[in-house]
């Protein structure tokens, strides 16, 4: 497992398009959330435990923002080749059996991952009504362990973007495992 840390766009980017398959065998684009006052994309994949980890802290988030206006959608881009783990079948078990609550993408190319300059699992981008990148960052203060939480910065920055405030406190990059590139 090779950590890596969050490198994202800038702040005020606008969110590169998308139109991937899901795992609800549906299939979804940016237009899609053309609704969502604020849009959470957060790439992910199945076998990283950083990723694991803040899985049910990503269904609670989403089933807590919801009538706020708040979508949060998955993305998986890992090598599937190299990493079975992180196969389109595997990623349809994983969003049934933790009863995913948001759509969980996959990017078989990772031309998605490369335009938003995803670098680890989780790495996770916040943008406006206007999808313009409000925050690229951790999602709070205790990867590992929910109960050590002491800050809470993607739910922090959730709410300054709801309110139209720019993030007031300084982004952690997230960290996790790297994404697995294919070698061409």
């Amino acid at each position: 497992m090779a950590l890596a840390y969050s490198a994202g766009m800038m702040v005020g980017s606008e969110a590169p398009p998308f139109s991937l398959p899901a795992t609800d065998g549906g299939h979804y684009g940016l237009l899609d959330f053309a609704e969502a006052q604020v849009l959470v994309v957060v790439f992910t994949c199945n076998h990283c435990p950083y990723a694991q980890a803040v899985e049910q802290r990503l269904i609670q988030l989403q089933a807590d923002y919801t009538d706020k206006g708040v979508r949060v959608v998955a993305i998986s881009a890992n090598d599937a080749d190299r990493y079975p783990s992180d196969s389109f079948e595997a990623m349809v078990e994983r969003a049934d059996e933790r009863g995913f609550n948001f759509p969980y993408l996959y990017d078989e190319s990772q031309a998605v991952a490369r335009a938003y300059g995803a670098a680890c699992t989780p790495d996770i981008f916040v943008f406006d009504g206007h999808r313009r990148l409000a925050y690229n960052g951790r999602f709070d203060d205790s990867w590992k362990d929910p109960r050590k939480v002491r800050r809470q910065d993607l739910r922090l920055a959730i709410d300054a973007t709801l309110e139209g405030r720019t993030i007031d406190f300084d982004p952690v990059p997230s960290m996790g495992c790297s994404i697995k590139w294919r070698e061409d």
